[in-house]
């Protein structure tokens, strides 16, 4: 087989989705990457694999850890149960760090991290989150950090070092409520959260501050929920007059903004912010930029209907002749 580099992993536009119902996470690559035309090479799915997982032809995939077992050789970090929601942080050797959500119950959640050499072995693991709750989605920041959120009535956002250098930090000026995921737009440093719920919301933070290294300050901000116009589908923000929820909750604090049908994964590109909600199975697209609302795919008016039971999401641009991928600090 051959060696996994990140922007192989990345470039190829492919996550395992057999990985979490084993309670395992799955790491593929195409045995003979070729830039010019990967996205062409990108077949139908075949029967599953040996490890469960359904594949193109030309990938493979690899077991490189298992919940309940011990994650690195050189750890003693036992690979958590439930995992969920991830993101991937380049390191300076040409690896990577792969970190990954607990979704389990309060006290047992949390958040680890698989650390993988430039050739895509496992070299190292450790928790950066322990004792939270039903740590489901999440994002990864421009400045190189995770924000993993827990979904609960009273769920928090905690911000993660996948260095494991730094204990993580919770972001109550985030919101409490039951967070799914969030992306960032880094052009304005303003952060979209998804609410998972039948009637959740669709919120955003803007940051009071911002540093001199452009990152902005998680402690202190205004964060809003979202109203669509049914008829324009323009946007308007209300202010939440409570994000700490200490005597309502917050969904409830505004009756105005509108509802969304179990909000999941978010991603932000090129000044849309898209995501999902599973109880419709629809496809959202916010044009920040001029603050239209849209539905890109609708599971039950679609002519092509392949998308059920959406939940996380990813957004890739795909150029003549070459994949782009984004850097992480």
């Amino acid at each position: 087989m051959q060696t996994i580099s990140r922007r192989t992993v990345i470039g190829t536009i492919l996550y395992a989705t057999g990985a979490s119902a084993m309670g395992g996470l799955s790491a593929c690559a195409m045995d003979k990457p070729n830039k010019k035309s990967l996205l062409e090479k990108i077949g139908p799915l075949l029967a599953p694999d040996e490890n469960g997982v359904r594949l193109p032809r030309g990938f493979s995939s690899r077991i490189v850890a298992r919940s309940g077992q011990r994650a690195a050789r050189t750890s003693s970090y036992i690979w958590h149960g439930a995992p969920d929601g991830a993101a991937i942080f380049e390191t300076p050797s040409g690896g990577w760090i792969y970190a990954s959500n607990a979704e389990l119950r309060a006290g047992e959640g949390g958040v680890g991290a698989l650390v993988f050499n430039a050739s895509g072995d496992v070299v190292d693991a450790y928790s950066i989150l322990e004792g939270t709750a039903r740590n489901c989605a999440g994002g990864a920041t421009p400045w190189g950090t995770w924000l993993s959120c827990e979904e609960t009535l009273d769920g928090l956002v905690w911000e993660c070092d996948p260095w494991g250098k730094r204990p993580a930090i919770k972001r109550p000026a985030l919101g409490i409520f039951n967070h799914e995921a969030v992306a960032v737009n880094p052009q304005t440093n303003i952060l979209y959260l998804t609410e998972d719920r039948g009637a959740g919301l669709f919120y955003r933070f803007i940051p009071e501050n911002i540093s001199s290294a452009g990152v902005p300050d998680l402690t202190s901000g205004q964060l809003q929920a979202a109203r669509v116009d049914p008829r324009t589908k323009a946007v308007t923000w209300i202010d939440v007059p409570d994000p700490l929820a200490k005597e309502t909750p917050t969904h409830l604090q505004l009756p105005d903004a509108t509802p969304f049908k179990g909000g999941e994964g978010i991603v932000y590109y090129d000044n849309v912010i898209s995501f999902v909600t599973k109880g419709d199975n629809r496809i959202w697209a916010y044009q920040t930029d001029n603050e239209i609302m849209s539905v890109i795919y609708d599971h039950a008016t679609s002519d092509n209907p392949i998308l059920s039971g959406v939940d996380n999401v990813a957004l890739f641009a795909a150029l003549k002749n070459s994949v782009k991928t984004p850097k992480t600090k």
